[in-house]
């Protein structure tokens, strides 16, 4: 199994430039990230201090979330909210020329909250329009576009909270795109707070999942300090064939570096 690090969620207790360094110094080859610039389209110097901090630390990028808004301020994603259409669509392809660049193959596009007042029936068309977009664009570099199911408890007016409601947007998407390239990101922590068994969700959908994480249940720890049995969960993503990276998207107890004891293997690369 392979392993990255999500270094907006970890390391945290450094600067943003020097998290991949951090990461490297762990035993870690790769890393992901929720989109890091506070604008959707940041200038040149700003990219390129980013590239150059991944590469200087010797580290892969291989997850990147599109803006998703302001995070901190309870936003979850754009691609379904009419107002904030036109700063997604900018955004793409700014995050498909950092794919480009790094090689990454996994853009995860947050849905978006509910709009009081708005029919959702036309913000889930407008998403499934704005996720064609944005597979489109990646194909020009292999990408695949990467859909989330996210918990009600901590991102409430999300509408996507179960694996079966990201399916259904990413078959849309499919069928209305006519791509191949969107497929589901399977955040096994929101989904088993959410009472799915991850085990189950493997056994059912790993042929769908395009990658995932992890964290454990409920408090978002690291594996070893909730109720995920994630020995289990690893040896079932094993047992189904999943060849991509597992992200440690999780809020480490005590110093990011000291987080890791629970990896059952040194195959970070």
């Amino acid at each position: 199994m392979r392993y990255d690090v999500n270094l907006s969620i970890l390391f945290t207790e450094l600067p943003l430039l020097e998290r991949p360094a951090a990461a490297r110094a762990a035993g870690f080859e790769a890393v992901e990230l929720w989109w890091p610039f506070p604008v959707p389209v940041p200038g040149d110097r700003e990219i390129d201090a980013l590239l150059s901090a991944l590469d200087d630390a010797g580290v892969r990028l291989v997850g990147l979330n599109f803006d998703a808004g302001d995070m901190a301020a309870g936003d979850r994603g754009l691609v379904s909210r009419p107002y904030d259409s036109a700063r997604f669509r900018a955004n793409i392809d700014v995050t498909v020329g950092i794919a480009e660049a790094t090689g990454c193959r996994v853009l995860n596009a947050l849905y978006g909250k509910r709009v009081h007042g708005l029919d959702p029936h036309a913000q889930d068309d407008l998403a499934i329009t704005n996720l064609g977009l944005a597979a489109e664009a990646a194909r020009r570099c292999d990408a695949t576009v990467v859909v989330e199911a996210l918990n009600s408890h901590e991102n409430a007016g999300y509408p996507l909270t179960s694996s079966h409601a990201a399916l259904s947007v990413i078959d849309r998407v499919r069928d209305q795109a006519g791509t191949g390239n969107v497929a589901f990101l399977a955040d096994l922590y929101h989904l088993a707070r959410m009472g799915e068994d991850p085990l189950t969700v493997i056994g059912r959908h790993a042929p769908d999942f395009g990658h995932v994480q992890i964290a454990d249940v409920p408090g978002r720890g690291q594996p070893g300090t909730g109720d995920l049995a994630y020995a289990d969960v690893l040896a079932a993503l094993e047992a189904a064939g999943y060849t991509g990276f597992v992200g440690l998207e999780y809020r480490p107890v005590g110093p990011s570096a000291d987080s890791f004891g629970w990896l059952p293997t040194k195959e970070n690369a």
